[in-house]
């Protein structure tokens, strides 16, 4: 039996979340009304979401040995990860980001900073960090490490999640080992340079191979191709305080899904749900939900279709 259900490797953050009534002009001035310190990152806050749902999880990763760094580490330690290949950087401040959060609309603004020290290099993933997985989880950053990591999954035939927001140097070297692609909505055009995101999912998919490319598309849900078919998942209908982490939660949701067997469509509801009802509190794991809560959600809550995706996916069914 596997030591774990799911292994992530990447990024980890530590966030200062700023409340403002609205986002202001360029060059305007806005009171804030709350200041919090909170724990994100995007593997890292997918791996909790995917303890909260009683999954079996590792962390491998590094943390600055500053303040931000050991608030991190007492939330992934709270959660129940195992983080025995967590490196603690010496002299090194943990990545850090400050979000300015819309009241208005719960939207949030993120600029952030990650020091060179924290970087992993791919000679400090071992093959024995990655054996002992039923599934591993991955981003973008740290590349050549996440690369190698996704190398040794498909060497041991086990499914990779890729979690990617933005184009990486060498990325191309992860996608050939990916299984389920679930990226930004910015990264297929970015990748392809192909304005029609269904298009750009596409190329992605028959070049690379992966069973399942999707993406997410924030308040309007999720696209996915999979069988030579696309499919429009829509969003949950939530009251919005903070989008920080919706995505990251998502991805936690999808790893649960795929481990349990959930058919695609399934997959993409349960995942849309979770990523909801975690707007529906401050910080990036405030709104983590329990697996009775995501399954009431899905049950009787109301969803928001965009019609230009439903659309679009329903025209190109092959």
């Amino acid at each position: 039996m596997p030591d774990f259900d799911v292994v992530g490797v990447g990024l980890n953050a530590t966030d200062t979340l700023l409340m403002v009534p609205q986002f202001p002009a360029y060059a305007g001035k806005m009171r804030i009304t709350e200041e919090v310190l909170s724990p994100g990152g995007q593997v890292a806050s997918a791996l909790v979401a995917c303890a909260r749902l009683g999954l079996r999880v590792k962390y491998i990763g590094t943390v600055g040995d500053d303040d931000r760094g050991r608030i991190q580490m007492d939330s992934l330690r709270q959660a129940g990860i195992d983080l025995e290949h967590v490196q603690v950087r010496r002299n090194c401040p943990n990545q850090s980001a400050y979000i300015v959060v819309d009241g208005s609309t719960g939207e949030r603004t993120i600029f952030w900073r990650r020091e060179e020290c924290l970087r992993i290099q791919p000679e400090e993933i071992d093959r024995a960090q990655i054996a002992g997985a039923r599934l591993l989880l991955i981003d973008g950053h740290d590349t050549p490490a996440v690369a190698r990591a996704a190398q040794i999954a498909r060497s041991r035939a086990i499914p990779v999640v890729v979690d990617v927001d933005t184009i990486y140097p060498g990325f191309e070297h992860v996608l050939p080992n990916t299984d389920y692609l679930v990226s930004s909505s910015e990264f297929p055009h970015a990748f392809t340079g192909e304005n029609n995101p269904l298009v750009a999912l596409e190329r992605i998919q028959e070049q690379y191979g992966m069973p399942v490319a999707a993406m997410t598309l924030g308040p309007h849900g999720a696209l996915a191709r999979y069988h030579r078919r696309f499919l429009y998942s829509p969003a949950y209908v939530v009251n919005s305080v903070d989008t920080t982490g919706a995505g990251d939660v998502f991805h936690g949701a999808f790893c649960y899904a795929v481990l349990q067997g959930m058919p695609l469509p399934e997959a993409l509801e349960f995942s849309n749900a979770m990523a909801a009802l975690n707007c529906t509190a401050l910080g990036a794991r405030g709104g983590i939900a329990s697996l009775d809560q995501v399954r009431a959600q899905m049950a009787h809550s109301e969803r928001r279709v965009h019609p230009e995706f439903a659309a679009l996916a329903a025209a190109r069914k092959d």
